[in-house]
């Protein structure tokens, strides 16, 4: 499932290619015809990311939210920016088993950074840069829910688990549901209401930085580096972590988040020489302390990496350091 940062890496694909544009919405599948009746014709106005959930505003006063869930992508092409992680990885992006960024050609490619090209990519927890578009709008591809488009790009969303038209009430009510995400709340109050939720909680601390309620846009992978990071036990119940750490995270996820964000992939490790931030930015087996290094040596004591089901996802620690 996509976490906070893919979310609003889309999010920003929308703000600077479909906004203030008449945007032509169907539904080549089918599922979706009321709804794009609904927004058909109307421009974007606002493109907003809330941790994994997704709302576009249109100049009638209604929004699409969308949830990507696991299976879900968009799917863009036309006239598109492709950032410089996304052409210089030629491939899979933002995912756990990306195949990473080559700095080298990330420094070698700055003629095409920003630069809008007539090209497919597609987002969802990956970012995956597909053949060149060859006419101008694409057939759909698959079961496509519904289609945005407008004079020089198409959006087409795949797999949804929520795709919905919704009035300016109903999105109010659905944000208010959701924890604080540092990239639309202010710092300091989201620290103030992460912390207050977390401490009166006797659920374990790794179970609430999964829950959307208390923090918006963590997932399995930040989940795991976030505890390791603090040297905090998973199994702690949230109203027994000392206050401080509370914060450490929050602030930490912070700081995780803008990096998730600016780079496409969840660099973890911080600290690294120019060498290790090469090897860390081409490969996922060098980006993370503890994630999906089940058995492997902990990087800071050698203690093998333990992994256990936890709230239906697998969650790893270090059963020394985070003691």
């Amino acid at each position: 499932m996509p976490e906070g940062h893919s979310v609003h890496r889309i999010a920003l694909q929308f703000e600077r290619h479909f906004e203030h544009s008449p945007v032509a919405v169907s539904s080549p599948q089918g599922r979706f015809a009321a709804g794009a009746a609904q927004l058909d014709g109307h421009e974007i106005v606002q493109s907003k990311a809330v941790g994994k959930q997704m709302f576009l505003e249109f100049d009638h006063g209604l929004w699409l939210r969308v949830h990507l869930g696991i299976y879900g992508a968009w799917d863009f092409a036309g006239d598109i920016s492709v950032d410089a992680t996304t052409a210089s990885a030629r491939g899979r992006m933002g995912q756990t088993n990306q195949r990473g960024t080559d700095l080298a050609d990330l420094e070698a490619s700055t003629s095409s950074i920003g630069a809008p090209r007539l090209t497919r990519l597609r987002m969802s927890e990956q970012e995956k840069l597909e053949p060149d578009v060859s006419r101008f709008p694409p057939e759909p591809i698959g079961a496509v829910r519904v289609r945005l488009l407008t004079p020089t790009a198409v959006a087409d969303l795949r797999g949804p688990t929520a795709c919905e038209v919704q009035t300016n009430e109903q999105v109010d009510a659905v944000i208010a549901k959701l924890g604080p995400d540092p990239l639309v709340d202010d710092l300091a109050e989201g620290e103030e209401r992460f912390t207050a939720a977390v401490r009166r909680k006797p659920t374990a601390i790794a179970l609430l930085l999964m829950d959307q309620s208390v923090v918006s846009g963590i997932g399995n992978v930040y989940r795991a580096e976030l505890l390791f990071r603090a040297r905090q036990n998973p199994f702690t119940p949230g109203k027994e972590v000392r206050e401080e750490v509370v914060r450490d995270l929050w602030r930490d996820w912070v700081k995780l988040l803008n990096i998730g964000v600016a780079t496409g992939q969840m660099l973890t490790m911080d600290g690294l020489s120019a060498s290790e931030q090469t090897k860390a930015m081409a490969s996922r087996a060098d980006r993370h302390w503890v994630y999906h290094r089940t058995g492997e040596p902990c990087r800071v004591c050698g203690t093998p990496i333990q992994m256990q089901e936890l709230g239906g996802r697998k969650l790893y620690w270090c059963p020394v350091d985070q003691a």
